[in-house]
């Protein structure tokens, strides 16, 4: 592992990437994942197809490409995870650190259950018909029916969708019935954190290695499915509902919403992984080139997948003699009912199936490396030195953090795992995201101030943020970032799975899956007021200016602000261990 010489006296065992390369497909690696293929191509067909694009596009511009710059500066210029970067920033709101470790530890435990849901399908791909195919199978009901047509009764479900529901879910009637352990699943599972683990237990050095494959290979298989798809039968009309605007959609404030939190969700603001990520940067890496590739590949990324998800859309609509707009699209359902369905109808139906399934284990491994990496160099950020002479090495911390993974992922394999999935997914990326993002922005851009950050890049790269960024990490951004939350309260929705309908009960533990994120943000605020000396007064002030924790607690959490020769660059510990 090369490390960054120019860094080198004030951390000495900091790794970096042996090529800027690896970073950059890491990178994309983390921002282009299943969303792309799925939530993507839902928001668009919900808001009226090309419509979308309008508000989506302009949200990148204004959006997501400035606050993707402002994290990747910051990790790269603290050298540190997002719980000690953020730290460092800003004291006050420490807290949002540790709350983006949380989510992404959180998500982490039920997104790999999308994952072993495609190892299920991509292992199923190896029969020929595929299983999905026909309704003459054991797990089918009377009501099943292999093609929906205007005729076809609200009742009764296709092939595909009692595959879904009844051969591999299981499901049971509600979270109330927790079913038995589905045993396929489980062991699938088991293989999902195999490989993740072998992905990444030696770090950026093993992951870097890892995503010139993960990162790049989904695109060839894209590429081949979008090329079959234009070729069958009504896949024009798909793709023009895809492209052509209903200009009528842009009167709704839903729409810019959706385009908004989407392209959010997608570049991955909020989860902390990309800062992590680019801590491991040499310092006077060239960012903005890192920001633009990531951010622009990962829209391009949906695009292209829209022109391969809706080609699909129009083959069905054909098969099925109905309107684009009238196909049932949601969800998960999207990937593994709706896309399956037309596979079964392909020539050389298997193959195509397994190229899917594989490149959908890419992308959703990519992900996987981000989320499990935040946790991983936050724990060894805050307490390398201890964890170390416990476990002896990284690679033994790596596989704790993903053996806990796996032992809470367990209730996901579960006949009931469907709509532990749906609560979960629904609390975590929805709610508590949406909480973090604002702390985030209102830490960095606001209470660190852009003249900081601006001071930061140019000691890293030579120059400053130009007028473009500086007015949307000011303005912009903010305001952007409070009416998405606002609206996402006003508009806030009990969590269900279709037509279910989940319990009181049910959905307090959603809040409470929530609250264990967000918490952190109050609880970080409270404890750094608590441990600065001095009046409530001076304590605010001291809470709002970077390093203002002057060796509190036993003189370990941050170094003296005296002995600091520049912003951020610490001349007195090379290693900061914080007491958090």
């Amino acid at each position: 592992m090369e490390l960054d010489q120019g860094k080198m006296d004030q951390e000495p065992g900091r790794p970096t990437w042996n090529r800027q390369i690896e970073f950059t497909l890491a990178g994309i690696g983390c921002a282009v994942g299943l969303g792309n293929m799925w939530r993507f191509p839902y928001l668009c067909y919900r808001s009226g197809g090309g419509a979308f694009l309008v508000p989506y596009l302009l949200m990148l511009l204004v959006m997501g490409i400035p606050l993707l710059y402002m994290e990747l500066i910051l990790g790269q210029y603290m050298r540190r995870g997002p719980v000690h970067a953020l730290a460092k920033a800003c004291p006050l709101l420490k807290g949002v650190g540790l709350a983006t470790v949380a989510i992404s530890f959180i998500m982490c435990t039920y997104y790999n259950i999308i994952i072993t849901w495609g190892l299920y399908y991509l292992f199923s791909s190896f029969q020929s018909p595929l299983p999905w195919q026909s309704c003459n199978n054991t797990w089918n009901t009377p009501n099943c029916t292999d093609h929906i047509t205007p005729n076809t009764s609200s009742h009764s479900s296709t092939a595909s969708q009692q595959f879904f529901n009844y051969r591999m879910l299981e499901r049971t009637g509600g979270v109330e019935e927790s079913g038995v352990l589905r045993w396929e699943l489980f062991l699938l599972l088991l293989l999902a954190w195999i490989l993740l683990y072998f992905c990444i237990f030696k770090g950026v050095k093993s992951t870097g290695k890892v995503v010139y494959f993960t990162a790049l290979f989904p695109y060839v298989i894209l590429l081949a499915l979008l090329i079959n798809n234009v070729q069958l039968p009504g896949a024009m009309e798909g793709i023009r509902f895809f492209i052509v605007p209903n200009w009528e959609k842009l009167l709704e404030l839903e729409v810019w919403v959706n385009a908004a939190a989407q392209i959010f969700n997608s570049i991955g603001i909020g989860f902390g992984s990309l800062m992590a990520m680019s801590s491991y940067n040499n310092f006077n890496n060239n960012i903005l080139k890192d920001t633009l590739a990531i951010s622009i590949t990962n829209s391009l990324t949906s695009i292209l997948a829209g022109f391969v998800i809706f080609s699909a859309f129009g083959y069905m609509s054909y098969l099925q003699n109905i309107p684009v707009s009238e196909l049932a699209v949601d969800g998960p359902g999207l990937v593994f009912v709706v896309y399956p369905q037309a596979f079964a109808t392909m020539p050389v139906a298997p193959l195509w199936a397994f190229l899917f399934f594989f490149m959908l284990l890419c992308l959703g491994l990519d992900s996987q490396f981000a989320m499990v990496e935040v946790m991983v160099t936050s724990l060894m950020d805050g307490f390398g030195g201890p964890l170390m002479k416990f476990l002896r090495h990284k690679e033994m911390l790596v596989l704790a953090v993903c053996s806990t993974a796996f032992l809470l992922g367990i209730p996901h394999v579960m006949q009931v795992g469907i709509y532990v999935f749906q609560l979960m997914d629904h609390y975590t990326a929805i709610v508590s995201l949406m909480f973090l993002a604002f702390f985030e922005v209102l830490a960095i851009c606001g209470l660190y101030g852009v003249r900081r950050l601006s001071a930061n890049l140019k000691e890293m790269t030579g120059s400053r943020p130009n007028i473009f960024f500086r007015v949307c990490w000011m303005f912009v951004a903010p305001l952007l970032i409070t009416i998405i939350l606002v609206f996402t309260i006003i508009q806030f929705k009990p969590a269900r799975y279709e037509d279910y309908v989940y319990p009181p009960w049910a959905q307090g533990i959603g809040w409470v899956i929530a609250m264990a994120s967000i918490i952190w943000i109050p609880l970080g605020a409270l404890h750094t007021l608590w441990v600065l000396p001095g009046s409530f007064t001076e304590r605010l002030v001291k809470s709002i200016t970077p390093y203002a924790l002057e060796n509190e607690r036993g003189g370990d959490t941050y170094p003296n602000i005296a002995v600091i020769s520049s912003l951020g660059r610490e001349t007195e510990k090379p290693h900061i261990q914080t007491n958090l």
